[in-house]
């Protein structure tokens, strides 16, 4: 079966760049995303309803329901650019639904002609970041040498692991397709929604579309996690010196 798709528009666009922005480590990738989709005033296109999403629905503030989906999301002409945002509050719940979703939206996009794929996500440290840095990994070894320019770190073979959900999923796609792809990563710890890390995220996004945009919401933010991270390291410090053996 299908997902079930539901367009508002189908808008007329010139290759445009696509930028996966769903939840994940940190929620840095859907933050950086959503945070830039809504500063250079995209629109909502395309909703998808699939069986690959958790089986519920979401009541808002009125008690009105909202299924679970994907949605693509455009904006033209930013910097003579148009792109494609894949923004959502959901993944895939099983590996086969990861490749199918993923396989589904590329084959929409495909149509418009992509010209591009930058999918954003979260480096898990496991431990507090003072400084997030913003690593990357390619489809191709064309495309180190322009983003290095834009200060993203690239290390041989990390992460370990791998790439994992949408994120690798797309950029995997788009080698297989021909389409330059990258996934931009900022590092975090993982234990909590991370507007620091999303802040890098979008500095090196910026730099890379030529355009400038007011992140001061996400810098007042980004300083809360400051003043957390301070604290918890305290709290570490403290514990760490203080002794906690006894006589008997």
């Amino acid at each position: 079966m299908e997902s079930l798709k539901k367009y508002d528009s189908k808008p007329d666009l010139n290759k445009p760049l696509l930028i996966e922005c769903l939840p994940g480590i940190g929620n840095v990738g859907k933050t950086a995303g959503d945070f830039l989709a809504e500063a250079v005033g995209a629109v909502k296109f395309l909703s998808i309803y699939s069986k690959h999403f958790l089986p519920q629905v979401i009541p808002d503030k009125d008690s009105v329901i909202e299924m679970a989906s994907n949605e693509l999301w455009f904006v033209k002409n930013v910097k003579k650019r148009d792109i494609i945002f894949l923004r959502g509050n959901y993944q895939g719940s099983t590996q086969e639904g990861q490749f199918e979703l993923c396989r589904e939206i590329l084959d929409i996009c495909l149509e418009y002609d992509i010209s591009g794929i930058i999918t954003l996500g979260g480096y898990g440290t496991g431990t507090m970041v003072d400084k997030p840095r913003v690593l990357g990994a390619v489809s191709e070894l064309s495309l180190k040498e322009e983003y290095t320019k834009f200060g993203v770190q690239f290390v041989p073979e990390d992460p370990q692991a791998g790439i994992i959900g949408a994120s690798g999923v797309l950029i995997g796609m788009g080698k297989i397709y021909g389409i330059p792809s990258i996934c931009l990563m900022g590092e975090t710890s993982g234990y909590f929604i991370d507007h620091k890390s999303a802040m890098a995220l979008v500095k090196v996004l910026c730099k890379k579309l030529k355009i400038k945009i007011d992140v001061q919401a996400l810098k007042e933010k980004s300083e809360q996690i400051d003043e957390f991270t301070a604290k918890v390291k305290e709290f570490e410090d403290r514990n760490e010196h203080e002794d906690l053996g006894y006589y008997g």
